[in-house]
């Protein structure tokens, strides 16, 4: 039976430490051995402070490190920001601060090896430090996604896919939200991580999961040896379906999680968790899907007052579906997949995703006709 442990938590770092160490003996963390390698995974999305609640916070991440120190282990800080050098978001977030004087490796994701994740996808290129690891322990942030509606223990992974390998994948999958999370589960089910430890102490909601998001106090440490179970749980925590969380419909279906999950601690429910709507990419007869595509979709659009240009958008963009002049982005919303990677890496929290309201009045027809 798969647990899920969840602890009442602060920033407070003597109790922080306590609780990590807690979680992970109850994990089965004393079964790290001595001078075994252990790649520890948080999100390092860009480069943004704690305060922001964007990435994991860097006590949460010494924390973990010096429980692995403690084992006897070798433990190594990894990931593949979307925007921003390694080392900046290092800086930023203060994890560089947090780490000072411990005996800990931090080395960016940059050799893949190709691995068979399975159907409809085979063989895919990932991290070959992740894959090679004894130990994988995820350190997720407890945030929303404006594509995939949060952004958990599943989703956190995706950064064990190196640079400009993302865009691509977010690419190939096109506005299929169902394939990208079929994509997901997939290098879950391959990285099987030994332990996922997510920071819900202060999380993100809103317009997540880059600076559009707002940072909300739940007070929530969690953690599981299974990645599957935890996000069903937190999604329950949060009163929303486990299936309406595509990952989590996906890992169902394939019979990768337990029927029965038992959670130890009191799981608080959380109301009015503010998540950003996720509107339908098509709909309506096959022959207009194009049309509804440019003009009433749900679509990322920038704020002028607070975009400045800086070009992260359109540098990353998959798609090269954004342009500018001297005043403001443009969106070719024919080429746009609708990934919002846009308005993940944009560090003004410029974007947003918005529905038309010629759209939203379609859809409402539609559905009362149905």
């Amino acid at each position: 039976m798969a647990k899920v442990i969840l602890k009442k938590a602060s920033y407070d770092y003597e109790a922080l430490k306590e609780q990590v160490c807690e979680v992970m003996n109850s994990l089965g963390g004393k079964e790290i051995m001595p001078r075994s390698s252990v790649v520890i995974k948080p999100n390092l999305l860009a480069p943004a402070p704690p305060d922001k609640a964007m990435l994991t916070h860097p006590l949460v991440v010494k924390a973990t490190v010096e429980y692995v120190l403690q084992r006897g282990a070798c433990p190594r800080i990894s990931d593949s920001p979307a925007m921003g050098s390694f080392e900046k978001v290092l800086k930023e977030s203060g994890i560089k601060d947090a780490l000072g004087g411990l005996d800990v490796e931090c080395r960016e994701f940059k050799e893949s090896e190709s691995v068979n994740i399975g159907e409809p996808f085979n063989f895919i290129e990932i991290s070959r430090d992740a894959l090679r690891a004894d130990v994988v322990i995820n350190l997720p942030k407890l945030k929303t996604h404006s594509q995939m509606l949060l952004t958990l223990g599943v989703k956190n992974l995706f950064g064990c896919i190196v640079g400009l390998r993302k865009p691509e994948w977010h690419f190939r999958t096109g506005v299929d939200r169902e394939m990208f999370a079929k994509l997901l589960v997939g290098i879950c089910r391959v990285l099987k991580p030994s332990f996922t430890i997510l920071d819900g102490i202060v999380a993100l909601e809103g317009q997540g999961p880059g600076k559009g998001g707002t940072p909300r106090s739940l007070g929530v440490l969690m953690g599981s040896e299974d990645a599957f179970a935890l996000d069903i749980v937190v999604c329950r925590m949060l009163g929303i379906e486990p299936e309406r969380l595509l990952t989590n419909r996906v890992a169902l279906e394939a019979g990768l999680v337990e029927s029965a999950l038992r959670v130890e601690g009191d799981l608080p429910g959380v109301s009015d968790f503010k998540l950003p709507e996720i509107a339908p990419l098509v709909f309506g007869p096959k022959a207009f899907h194009g049309a509804m595509r440019r003009h009433f979709v749900q679509r990322p659009a920038s704020h002028d007052t607070l975009c400045r240009l800086c070009g992260e958008c359109w540098k990353y963009c998959p798609a090269k579906a954004i342009t500018h002049d001297t005043k403001r982005v443009r969106f070719d919303y024919e080429k746009c997949i609708r990934c919002y990677c846009c308005i993940e890496v944009c560090p003004h929290g410029a974007l947003s995703a918005e529905e038309t309201i010629p759209g939203k009045v379609i859809r409402r027809i539609m559905k009362i006709s149905s």
